[in-house]
């Protein structure tokens, strides 16, 4: 190469960040630890890299730089970006490592492991591990409605699930309407014909208002979201609009694909399924060579989402390609050969709305909302 290369590789942890570098010139692995959100403390010590490479290699050098992607986010990688530092975000299961008994785990270790990650990467194994497409700010930012009400619906959940058991406890099965809750709560009777203890009741009560406040949130987001779509004509929100003439596509399912997946580029459909994890895991040797289940090494809820809208697509679109395939496929099974089935209707749909999107294919047989 005509150009250096310091290697510099960090092991973020909540408290500190340890760094680990190389000079071009030595073998040797030097440390250095920050305490952890000091980026002034970081961008002095690439400061103080630079300079002492330039002493003896000219200022033709190259920072290159990692670290995995975790709880930190995407942060770091843009600071290090501005400041003309070569920054991989590294997925922490691609790293190989070995197989053999119980491995020690220090920061040290783990720093080291990672420096040789980068300069093997660095120098041209694709296959050494796989690094992160990093999205912009605004890609980031267009995650973050659809991913806060799938929180506040997982909590409303929660809620319900703890005043239906609260209610089981005194033999109740029917939970009080919200509209007409005192009432309902004080007409209710326990299994053995006692009114419902008075803690129990100032509890339920409580649970009552978080509910209405989650649910409140559930549509200010909604709400939030439908105006940022009339709003703004962007890629993704085109995107959104164009998947919601399918029939069986709300605006929350199109908003999580197009913002989880589309905004993404893929060259072929097997991409686009790993992408997700529901490529399935090929396993080979000697006479035997066949297709293991999927790995789920993907966006994981992505991956939910589509398998849940193939089961929606069977309901809304019957009459499509997709759906008699599978019927055609399944029958009258149950159990476990239908979720099976479910995964690779789950596959051929994520592949035929991915032709939808980019080439404007219609899925054979769907139907176009009017």
């Amino acid at each position: 190469m005509s150009r250096s290369v310091i290697h510099l590789a960090l092991e973020l942890s909540v408290t500190s960040w340890l760094i680990a570098y190389r000079f071009p010139w030595s073998d040797k692995v030097r440390l250095q630890r920050v305490s952890a959100g000091d980026s002034a403390a970081l961008l002095t010590l690439v400061s103080d890299l630079r300079e002492k490479a330039a002493v003896r290699l000219g200022p033709d050098v190259i920072l290159a730089s990692c670290f995995e992607a975790g709880r930190d986010g995407f942060w770091l990688h843009r600071l290090l970006t501005d400041n003309g530092v070569v920054n991989h975000v590294v997925e922490p299961t691609s790293i190989l490592v070995t197989r053999g008994a119980r491995k020690a785990k220090t920061d040290r270790l783990d720093a080291q492991g990672l420096l040789r990650v980068l300069a093997a990467a660095f120098a041209g194994d694709r296959e050494i591990c796989r690094m992160v497409r990093t999205p912009s700010v605004d890609e980031e930012d267009d995650k973050r409605p659809h991913r806060e009400r799938e929180y506040l619906v997982q909590e409303r959940v929660r809620i319900e699930n703890r005043i239906a058991a609260l209610l089981a406890t005194q033999g109740v099965l029917k939970r009080p309407s919200l509209r007409t809750w005192a009432a309902d709560l004080d007409a209710l009777r326990t299994g053995d014909g006692r009114p419902l203890p008075p803690c129990l009741k100032a509890e339920l009560d409580r649970l009552r208002r978080r509910l209405l406040m989650t649910l409140d949130m559930i549509r200010e987001v909604e709400a939030a979201r439908e105006q940022a779509m009339e709003a703004h004509d962007s890629p993704a929100n085109q995107t959104v609009k164009a998947l919601c003439k399918l029939r069986g596509l709300g605006d929350n399912f199109s908003a999580v694909l197009a913002k989880e997946v589309f905004y993404r580029t893929f060259d072929n459909r097997r991409q686009i399924a790993a992408y997700l994890g529901l490529a399935p895991t090929p396993f080979q040797s000697g006479a035997m060579d066949r297709d293991r289940r999927i790995n789920r090494a993907g966006n994981s809820r992505a991956r939910k989402t589509m398998v849940q809208l193939a089961w929606l697509w069977l309901r809304y679109q019957p009459e499509s390609g997709l759906a008699q395939w599978f019927r055609g496929r399944v029958g009258e099974l149950q159990g476990r050969t239908r979720r099976i089935a479910i995964i690779a209707m789950a596959r051929k749909l994520l592949i035929a709305i991915w032709r939808f999107i980019t080439v404007g294919a219609v899925p054979e047989g769907a139907i176009l909302a009017a």
